[in-house]
């Protein structure tokens, strides 16, 4: 029995894992490669050039691979690159990139993408992020690993996500989001660190303490970034997770959320 129900549509140069299963009605372009074990319901449109690793899940009325609607892309030949075990829930939108940044648009591994977000082009998420329902990314936008964006979240063009960070629902983030760090509102603004999250993956209480204790010193004690950073230089030291925080505010070229 095939896994390909014949309602589909699969262009002859898509190139498809022998055990990939394909939805009625779903169109597949040329230039797509489907790595093992990934599943695509009916309704979905995945177009080239586009790489989709193993064991992915795809959901109805997706459109995964599109040009993107930049008015400076003309047609250039970009791509978009999904790693394995992602979950794209339905009415996902992800485009390709631009060669005005990477020519590509990226999505790791383990990531959980809910109904009706989208994904513009030259974006980077990492792994074991979640976009919650109706989370838009502009271009160019980058998400850390483990980060949840919560449904309706925006994110503005070249924003850089922190790893581990959370957004409340409705945020709408213009600057940089350090690791760690919990947004909410509209513009967003730093209310706490992600702690729950933290606890749930295993860090320990002093790297949280420690962490803490690195968030009072942006956040709380008036310090310019550049004299918060020197002040955390030997906390640092001693604790990755606070060198993975103070990096993520170094890294900033848009400024940090506040």
């Amino acid at each position: 029995m095939s896994l390909i129900d014949p309602r589909a549509i699969i262009d002859p140069k898509a190139r498809l894992a022998a055990d990939v299963q394909v939805g009625p009605w779903s169109i597949i372009g040329p230039d797509v490669e489907i790595g093992e074990g990934t599943v695509i319901a009916s309704h979905v449109v995945i177009k080239g050039p586009t790489r989709i690793g193993r064991h992915n899940r795809i959901f109805q009325f997706s459109s995964v691979g599109e040009d993107t609607p930049d008015l400076k892309y003309k047609g250039e030949p970009t791509r978009l690159v999904i790693g394995d075990h992602n979950v794209i829930r339905e009415g996902v939108t992800i485009h390709r990139g631009t060669v005005q940044d990477r020519a590509e648009t990226t999505l790791g591994d383990h990531n959980l993408v809910m109904a009706y977000a989208h994904i513009g082009h030259d974006s980077v998420i990492g792994n074991h992020c979640i976009l919650v329902n109706n989370t838009a990314l502009a271009g160019h936008v980058h998400v850390g690993d483990w980060a949840i964006l919560s449904g309706y979240t925006l994110v503005h063009q070249f924003c850089h996500i922190g790893a581990h960070s959370f957004s409340g629902m409705g945020t709408a983030i213009g600057k940089d989001v350090p690791a760690f760090v919990t947004v909410f509102g509209n513009p967003a603004e730093a209310r706490s660190m992600n702690f729950e999250g933290m606890r749930r993956r295993g860090f320990s209480d002093g790297a949280i303490q420690a962490l803490r204790q690195a968030y009072k010193v942006v956040y709380r004690k008036g310090l310019t970034v550049e004299a918060a950073l020197a002040e955390l230089a030997e906390a640092a030291v001693l604790f990755p997770e606070v060198a993975l925080f103070r990096d993520s505010i170094k890294a900033s070229t848009r400024g940090i959320t506040r």
